[in-house]
């Protein structure tokens, strides 16, 4: 596994952020931009887009690790877990066709900051789940998590789609759905790069002065699923210790990854009270400059 200082991680990182300065440059210059960036001048773009990129971050990141905990550390099956995220699905549902009514009463800038907040303080709740904690223990953030969403997903919609001329509605959609994909992909990363960094330090002590096969080790080191088959196949007293630091493990490093879910869906909230305008801007004119 690579650090996150290695010269490999660094120079992938590099380059990455080298490409997206050159696409922005070649963006500003072009006669006919796939994205127009002076869309980001309007507040009710660039802070929809923004908004929505943190919430997918932390939904994404918590789904990533929770799935995990109900199938392994739980021992649920696939669908089993599947279907035990349905409270989240449900806060979706039933809050997300009320969103309007939030933004007519209290305006855009407070419903998506309120949504934001409820989604923060769900994933706060579920990161105290311990080793000991049952299926029951996450309920309640999960079903904040899908308030918050149902909140903050339609209000900022109609917040990016206000600020664009009819004919770029498309780009609008394309830079929304670009930025929620941008914001789940780092949730994944980041939280998944917290969880297995966190995992394996706390299990590689456990390991030390035991004589263990290198393809042992690191189907231990790679995931609880491999450290519980080791456990399985071992049995007796050491399988049962390997099983429980193996989950005291993973239980540490999904609750240090939920917290900094937690922490950039409250820096939404921030982003939404100081970017976002109060209510919806009208659509603007046609741009028959382009027709």
């Amino acid at each position: 596994m690579h650090g996150w200082t290695s010269a490999q991680v660094l120079g992938i990182g590099i380059g990455g952020v080298a490409i997206l300065a050159a696409f922005v440059l070649w963006e500003a210059r072009s006669s006919h931009p796939m994205l127009r960036l002076g869309f980001f001048r309007a507040r009710g773009f660039s802070g929809a887009v923004l908004s929505v990129a943190l919430l997918m971050f932390a939904l994404v990141g918590l789904l990533f690790v929770l799935t995990q905990w109900l199938q392994f550390d739980l021992g649920y099956s696939a669908l089993q877990a599947g279907v035990r995220m349905l409270p989240a699905a449900g806060g979706i549902v039933l809050i997300a066709p009320l969103s309007p009514v939030f933004v007519r009463r209290l305006g855009t800038k407070l419903t998506v900051a309120l949504g934001l907040a409820i989604a923060a303080g769900g994933v706060w709740q579920i990161a105290g789940v311990s080793v000991t904690s049952t299926y029951a223990a996450q309920l309640p953030g999960a079903f904040m998590l899908g308030i918050g969403t149902g909140m903050v997903m339609p209000a900022c919609t109609g917040s990016l789609m206000g600020t664009l001329p009819l004919e770029h509605t498309g780009v609008g959609s394309a830079t929304n759905g670009t930025f929620l994909q941008v914001g789940s992909a780092l949730g994944v990363a980041i939280v998944g790069s917290i969880l297995s960094t966190d995992y394996q330090n706390k299990l590689t002590p456990v390991l030390a002065g035991h004589v263990v096969l290198p393809t042992i080790r690191h189907e231990i080191l790679g995931s609880l699923g491999g450290a519980l088959g080791v456990a399985h196949h071992i049995g007796g007293i050491a399988g049962s210790l390997l099983s429980q630091a193996a989950r005291t493990a993973f239980i540490t490093g999904m609750d240090a990854g939920l917290q900094v879910c937690a922490l950039v869906a409250a820096a939404g909230v921030v982003i939404a009270l100081v970017v976002l305008p109060l209510r919806p801007a009208a659509a603007p004119p046609r741009d028959v400059e382009h027709d």
